[in-house]
């Protein structure tokens, strides 16, 4: 018989139950891909801390229910600002949106994202440069277009990565080369506008449950195993097989940013937090190796069409 663990891993615990209430009273917060997922964990935790916030993205009814859900959670204001951060123009007015309501921008979450499953072999010049134009493009012009402001208020950014590039990792080329491009223009926004007051930061999560990208593995291991698999919690055979004993929960990120957004992490700057309960340390490929890059037929439900 296997040797097994009783352990079941620490849970999460909420922000306000660590850091204080009014932490961040008086700060105003604009976040990309802040209507769902991770970036409106975090929006919730920082208004949560005192913050108003405004929250961006391509989904304009999916925004407007975030904004009225998160204002209702937190007692704080919340303002939607539609806008494609491939579009500079949009942000543009994004941003000028919140300075007209708030009048300063604090802290930015650079969180709009794009990823699926694809092998370079079937992965379409369209779908690459779709996935960068979001990830890395929109990172860029999310900071060209607040940057004035966060200067001003001597604020932060915390960009939203991955670790799928810290080493090859198939059928996601894209994505790698999103976020490692990502992570290389945080070093340099720490160091060119460290003397103007202004922090830079990467978030990297690990296996978050309740995320569509845990869903979507999630979905994949059950395929594959008769063993039931639970993307919020851990599965009995310890068959994720991350160290901490337990999936990442959304508020693990959430606690993150409030961190490195505090008065704590003032001399935090130019780092990349890694947010994974050590899963990259024993990571190996979600697809079976290397069955998937010799036969592509064999894993195509979990493969997204050419965009």
């Amino acid at each position: 018989m296997s040797p097994t663990s009783n352990f079941r891993g620490t849970p999460a615990v909420d922000s306000t139950t660590v850091f204080q209430p009014n932490l961040f009273v008086g700060k105003v917060l604009f976040c990309t891909g802040g209507g769902s997922g991770i970036c409106r964990t975090m929006t919730e935790a920082i208004m949560k801390h005192g913050a108003d916030a405004v929250i961006v993205g391509r989904n304009a009814e999916r925004l407007a229910t975030a904004s009225e859900e998160l204002e209702k959670l937190t007692g704080r204001r919340c303002i939607p600002a539609p806008a494609d951060v491939r579009k500079p123009a949009q942000l543009k007015e994004a941003v000028e949106k919140t300075i007209a309501t708030f009048g300063r921008i604090d802290f930015v979450i650079c969180g709009a994202a794009g990823n699926f499953l694809a092998p370079i072999s079937g992965l379409s010049e369209n779908a690459f440069r779709t996935v960068i134009e979001i990830d890395t493009l929109g990172t860029y012009n999310t900071v060209k277009a607040t940057l004035s402001h966060v200067r001003s208020a001597h604020g932060s950014y915390i960009h939203v990565s991955a670790t799928l590039h810290y080493r090859g990792t198939p059928y996601q080329a894209h994505v790698s080369a999103a976020k490692a491009a990502v992570d290389a223009l945080s070093q340099v926004i720490a160091v060119e506008e460290g003397p103007h007051g202004v922090r830079s930061n990467v978030i990297a999560p690990g296996p978050i449950g309740g995320t569509e990208g845990m869903e979507r593995l999630s979905a994949q291991l059950k395929a594959g195993s008769s063993a039931s698999v639970d993307s919020t919690s851990w599965s009995a055979d310890h068959s994720s097989g991350i160290p901490v004993a337990r999936w990442g929960d959304k508020r693990d990120i959430a606690n993150a940013a409030v961190f490195l957004f505090s008065p704590a992490a003032s001399f935090v700057s130019g780092a990349v937090l890694v947010i994974d309960g050590a899963s990259e340390h024993v990571r190996s490929p979600q697809l079976p190796y290397p069955l998937s890059v010799l036969d592509p037929a064999a894993v195509r439900e979990l493969i997204k069409p050419r965009l």
